[in-house]
């Protein structure tokens, strides 16, 4: 079986189960496997149900894929990690929608899930996205959230987003 790419940019959807064996398939050192899956939700934090109708996402083709694959690279330098996988959908999303995959194995559960996590944080500031939410007022371009740039910053250096 061939190795998946590190990351992939793409409209189509994607089968986390087949990501995740093909993640792992032939490494039998592997002995943990994290995930994030994200999805479109009907609200953003504090609004009520409805309060987001749809999703479009934008990116810049070619320096988001290498962004993505330096915070691949900063991971594997910061956690005991065998192999990850991020997988970001583009263009309109309905309610429900997978929008990204973040999946690390490793030799142990401890060094996945930091892994995890930590690539989930940087994607939500430093990834080169544009997200536009569709409303019942209309469409509006979304900001980046001080609550992403904190949860960042537990990582040490990085560069805010939000204002």
């Amino acid at each position: 079986m061939a190795v998946p790419a590190r990351v992939s940019i793409q409209t189509a959807d994607f089968d986390t189960g087949a990501e995740l064996a093909a993640l792992r398939a032939g490494d039998l050192a592997v002995g943990a496997v994290a995930c994030f899956v994200g999805t479109v939700r009907d609200r953003m934090a504090g609004q009520a149900a409805g309060s987001i109708q749809s999703m479009e996402l934008e990116h810049y083709p070619g320096m988001t894929e290498r962004a993505i694959e330096a915070m691949i690279d900063a991971a594997r330098a910061r956690f005991d990690i065998r192999a990850a996988r991020v997988i970001h959908r583009v263009g309109p999303l309905a309610l429900g929608d997978q929008i990204v995959l973040v999946a690390v194995t490793s030799l142990h559960r401890g060094q996945a899930f930091q892994a995890c996590e930590f690539l989930m944080d940087y994607l939500k500031t430093q990834a080169p996205f544009w997200k536009k939410e569709t409303t019942p007022e209309g469409a509006r371009w979304v900001d980046a959230r001080v609550s992403d740039d904190e949860a960042l910053a537990r990582w040490g250096d990085f560069a805010p987003n939000a204002g």
